[in-house]
């Protein structure tokens, strides 16, 4: 199967990338920094690469991402930020996917998973909570047995021993293997998969 994989250069992005090449799948990798380009908060960068890679089966977004900003903190700016990309631009991504994916195709996003108890969450936890929403309910609206499903992964192992925490998460190649299931299993949709 052909397969874009957007955010590819990212620490989830790259694991999902192996795992899917390993299974012996054609995979393009994109993001804002790679060979092909795209941004999933300039939605127009969509609608460039679906133009010049025709033969997508499949999409999956391992980009976006917001800040941790408590309520009573912050700029509105660093609120929406989150929104544009993690939410908005994935969300984008699929309404542009859908007319250019063949019957049976299917769409794969990122939530994740954010500890209520940290400080500044509650807008991760909103963004995330809405793209979970928004898959369950956009699955019954998708034709031509289209399908669309969500990864919410919490802390990865990689992230956190780049951050100083040797101690904790689930590795990223664990993770990826959520993606990969979500790709190939032809009878799920609809669904937040939590490695």
């Amino acid at each position: 199967m052909k397969i874009l994989v957007v955010g590819a250069t990212g620490t989830i992005g790259t694991a999902v990338t192996e795992a899917l090449t390993a299974r012996g799948h054609t995979v393009l990798p994109a993001s804002r920094s790679g060979e092909i380009k795209v941004d999933v908060e300039q939605p127009a960068t969509f609608d460039a690469l679906f133009a010049a890679e025709p033969g997508i089966e499949h999409v999956v977004c391992c980009a976006g991402s917001g800040s941790l900003v408590p309520v009573d903190d912050g700029t509105d700016e660093e609120f929406t930020q989150g929104l544009q990309g993690k939410l908005l631009g994935q969300v984008l991504l699929l309404r542009r996917a859908i007319p250019r994916l063949p019957d049976g195709g299917s769409i794969t996003l990122t939530a994740g998973r954010i500890p209520e108890t940290l400080r500044g969450s509650a807008f991760g936890v909103l963004t995330n909570a809405g793209l979970e929403a928004f898959i369950a309910a956009a699955a019954r609206e998708l034709p031509r047995g289209l399908r669309v499903n969500a990864v919410s992964p919490g802390w990865v192992r990689e992230t956190l021993a780049a951050l100083g925490e040797p101690e904790g998460g689930t590795p990223a190649a664990d993770v990826a293997r959520s993606y990969v299931e979500a790709v190939e299993n032809a009878d799920l949709t609809g669904r937040t998969l939590v490695p």
